[in-house]
This record gives structure tokens, sequence and C-alpha cells, in this order.
């Protein structure tokens, strides 16, 4: 069963929150020459994952992807699909985890993940200004191509939420140059074909993904999807401006490891792409 939002959820307001610019802020870090670093925690996953969130971002995350739970994932691996299960186990809902999102109070970009069926449900316009009113400055949808996206795009604009597109090693240098004109805040670059999950060593195709995206657009250029370890992310990070690290973050998270035990994980991986350039 998909989770869908309620017929009133437009009526409903949240508390009044600070929205951190996704494009100023990464394209402020990209101009320092600071590697970014993008952890990913799946909305709802335990009963403290608020808490977590707010202990990635005092060690040292640079942004937030927080991952809206569904019931048919496609994009992603066991450790997210069991996080999914569980957070639609807790009876999550897109806007009950928007509404935690709202609350979540840290100083960085949190960056919404979901598929389309949530929004085409929902409605471009009532989802775009639910996300920027609950402090989400970015969204990625990975099924939505960019040449279907334009109606999407058009009310996320307005709302002030930046699309985040992807490009994955199979994708031509022509329609890449389409992507990233129409990309915002940054390009996720897919390391490697397949869904999410942790792996014993980088992918050639994250490094040749990274290099294809940094040689066309001066946007900030983020691999993701196959990158589980410190030494992983410093290895892309030579390459791209930044990291998105998902899979290993969430299985602490399912392990126990709790705020502080995510805080300390997060933290090698800011030290480990730190002083890079």
């Amino acid at each position: 069963m998909v989770p869908a939002f309620s017929p009133t959820t437009s009526r409903m307001r949240f508390p009044e929150v600070a929205q951190v610019s996704l494009t100023e802020r990464f394209q402020q870090l990209k101009t320092q020459g600071k590697k970014i670093l993008l952890p990913y925690i799946t909305g709802g996953i335990s009963p403290d994952w608020i808490e977590v969130l707010r202990s990635m971002a005092a060690y040292g995350a640079d942004g937030i992807e927080v991952g809206i739970p569904f019931s048919d994932p496609m994009m992603d691996g066991p450790v997210i699909q069991e996080a999914s299960s569980l957070a639609l186990g807790r009876s999550v809902t897109p806007y009950s985890l928007i509404s935690e999102i709202a609350r979540a109070e840290v100083d960085i970009p949190l960056v919404a993940m979901t598929y389309y069926n949530l929004v085409f449900r929902g409605g471009h316009k009532r989802i775009a200004n639910l996300l920027a009113g609950s402090s989400v400055s970015g969204v990625i949808i990975p099924d939505l191509p960019y040449d279907e996206a334009e109606d999407w795009i058009t009310e996320a604009d307005r709302a002030g939420v930046d699309n985040v597109l992807m490009a994955a090693p199979t994708t031509s240098n022509e329609r890449m140059e389409k992507i990233a004109k129409r990309s915002r805040g940054f390009i996720y670059g897919i390391g490697l074909l397949g869904v999410t999950g942790e792996r014993s060593e980088l992918a050639a195709s994250a490094l040749q993904v990274a290099t294809a995206l940094k040689s066309i657009t001066d946007l900030p250029v983020l691999v993701g999807i196959g990158v589980s370890t410190p030494e992983q992310a410093r290895e892309i990070c030579q390459i791209a401006d930044g990291v998105i690290v998902g899979s290993a973050v969430v299985r602490r998270v399912l392990d126990g490891a709790g705020p502080e035990g995510v805080g300390e994980f997060i933290a090698q991986l800011r030290s480990a792409i730190d002083g890079l350039s």
C-alpha cells in the first residue's frame, strides 16, 4: 500500500522554520574548495530518527538527504527497503514525515528523496509548497526523467525547492548537458547501475560518471550509490565535488548505533574528504 497525502494536507500549517538554500550553500562550499558530504537517512526509520539527523548535522554533514518511505522503492537495495518497511510499519506517512522534518531545526540544507507516484498523487503544487514550508530546500525524484518533469520543476521553482537531477554511467554527454542545464543545487552522479547498497570497493563507473559530469557543468557534482566507506568517499572526492552515502548510514541505524554512533561514522567520512580540493 502506498501512503497518501490526505485531502486536508494543503490546509495544514507547519511551524515557522528557516529554509537553507541548497544552491547557495553547495555553490559556496564548492567555491571555497570544500568537499560536500551529503548522507542519507530514511525518514521515520526509528523513533529517534530526528535525533540521528541532528547528530549527522553536528558531526559534519553539509546537507542531509531524507528518504520518504515508499512501498515499492525501485532504486533502493535491501538495507533501505528494510528501513522503508520499518517506517511504514510505524504508520509513517508523507505528511507526518514532512511535519517531523519541519521540527528538525538544523542549519544545513535538507533534500527529500521520493518517488513520482507520491508527488503525482499529492499534486505538484501542494507537494512543492509542503516541502518548502517544512524547511526542505531540495528534492530528488529518481523515477521522473528530466524531459517529463517540466510541470513538476515549474512548481518546485515557484516554491523555492531545488529539483536535483541524476545522471548515470550510461547517460550520453549530450543528455548530461541537458540534465545539467535543468538541475538545481547539484547533479547527482549515479556511481553504478543497480540498486543502492554497500560495496567492498568503489566501482570504476563512479569515477567515470564524475569525470564526465565535471567536464560539462559548473554545478557541484556529487556521486552516490555504491559509496560505503571513508576510503571510498575520499577516492570519489578526488574527482567529484562531493559524496552521497546512504546504505552504510542506514545500516548503522538499523543495527542500533543510535545518534552518537551514526554521528561518529559521519565524522569519519568528514575527516576522509577534508583537505581534498
